[in-house]
């Protein structure tokens, strides 16, 4: 049996369409593996606030501090905030500080407490032990009928 031609969907479509062929869309871009999924938070360190800082003091008088704002991508209330720390002299205020919980700081007697409480838990046991071993002196005396030597008052 001889095979006929049959013509194929877009061979089909680009004679009804006047001779033109489907137009092939490419698949989008995947994301960069540059970018992070997750965006993070802006951070200046105390150089690059006090550089802002003096740029806005410099434009205050020609009156372009919305320029500077901009161009920093800042709002005028951090600017605010970061006058402030500056005016109070809180240049630590400036950097970046850690966040999350603070940690105690060690107590520099703690160590010496935990030798003290060792050393008393240690003297607990051999005081026990001593009394244990009197007890057991004294039990064998009263069976073998042997008067035990009278102590001044001490039992």
């Amino acid at each position: 049996m001889p095979m006929l031609h049959t013509p194929n969907d877009a061979e089909a479509g680009a004679a009804m369409n006047g001779g033109r062929r489907p137009t092939i869309v490419a698949a989008p871009a995947s994301a960069s593996p540059e970018l992070s999924d997750r965006p993070r938070r802006r951070t200046f360190t105390a150089k690059d606030k006090l550089r802002i800082l003096a740029d806005i003091d410099r434009a205050a008088e020609t009156r372009r501090i919305g320029a500077i704002l901009r161009r920093e991508g800042l709002y005028s209330s951090t600017l605010s905030e970061w006058r402030r720390q500056r005016d109070a002299g809180a240049f630590s205020a400036l950097v970046p500080g850690k966040r999350g919980p603070r940690t105690a700081e060690p107590n520099p007697l703690s160590a010496e407490v935990a030798a003290l409480q060792r050393n008393n838990a240690r003297l607990t046991q051999r005081l026990a032990r001593a009394e244990a071993v009197i007890d057991i002196q004294k039990k064998v005396a009263a069976l073998l009928g042997i008067p035990l030597a009278s102590t001044d008052g001490v039992p």
